[in-house]
């Protein structure tokens, strides 16, 4: 079954569907979401993106991000794909929404207004090995500075708004 992205325009509002890979292949704009966890020291979960998936692979960037589905809010969207990559769940909040293009490899471009939430969390996740290859723990600080020195290492989109979401929350 194909997976349709929700395309918008630049307030949000929905103007159709379309099958996903097509949107990135044509680079028009559609919703989408970021996950970021934290836990109780401040650190904040990264994992690599499976080396097999379609963009990306390889890469470190966020807890999760996807889009919503048809009908779906962000916040479910949200909790619906931490289960599906991360293997847990967590209360979400919203913390920020912006507009960002990026082009990617394979000819590929994510045009997406992203709504980024956040959510605290202690325990080990259970990834699933489709989607992630590895995980970790990183001081933002660290993390900051690697993505600075090594941003060949990170996902376009996750240097993208990094630095948003550490000031929008004051990590």
């Amino acid at each position: 079954m194909a997976e349709l992205v929700i395309l918008v325009d630049e307030r949000d509002q929905q103007l159709g569907l379309m099958e996903k890979m097509e949107a990135h292949r044509k680079g028009l704009l559609h919703r989408a979401f970021s996950v970021f966890i934290l836990n109780s020291k401040g650190e904040m979960m990264i994992h690599q993106r499976a080396l097999h998936k379609y963009h990306s692979g390889g890469l470190w960037t966020n807890a999760c991000c996807s889009h919503p589905r048809d009908g779906e809010t962000i916040i479910e969207a949200g909790h619906r794909r931490l289960m599906e990559e991360m293997g847990f769940d967590t209360d979400l909040e919203k913390v920020l929404e912006f507009t960002y293009k990026a082009e990617l490899d394979g000819g590929l471009t994510e045009h997406e207004y992203d709504h980024v939430m956040v959510g605290h969390f202690e325990g080990e996740p259970k990834p699933n090995p489709s989607e992630v290859a590895q995980w970790k723990w990183v001081n933002v600080d660290d993390l900051k500075n690697d993505i600075e020195k090594r941003p060949q290492r990170y996902t376009e989109w996750f240097k993208i708004i990094f630095d948003r979401f550490i000031q929008s929350v004051n990590v």
